[in-house]
């Protein structure tokens, strides 16, 4: 029984990790970005002033991105794109707060799905 349960759990261990695999971000590549997320965050902020809420290294269509979430009011955030490998900024995406809370809740169903 202590066997079979063990298996079980090393299967499911596996399986988890699998899936975390798919669904992870920029790992899935073997580039690695020639600007740093500080560099990165400079020049969004400069095309979009306010706070960053979130931020992350991202493999998009097979190109190293870094993608910048800045809250510009209280109900506005705009979604800065840029370019790892040369500082570039790729996309501005302005959206409201209901939007926003709508693209994560749509990200999450499909980081759900994939496991």
């Amino acid at each position: 029984m202590y066997k079979k349960i063990t298996a079980v759990f090393a299967f499911a261990t596996i399986l988890s990790a699998g899936a975390f695999a798919a669904t992870s971000t920029a790992k899935d590549t073997k580039q690695q970005p020639k600007i740093t997320m500080e560099q990165a965050r400079a020049t969004a902020l400069k095309k979009a002033p306010g706070k960053v809420t979130s931020e992350e290294l991202e493999n998009e269509k097979g190109k190293l991105i870094y993608s910048f979430d800045i809250a510009t009011s209280k109900t506005d955030v705009t979604e800065v794109n840029v370019d790892a490998m040369n500082g570039k900024i790729v996309a501005v995406q302005h959206e409201n707060a209901a939007k926003e809370a709508a693209e994560k809740k749509q990200e999450a169903k499909e980081k759900t799905n994939k496991q």
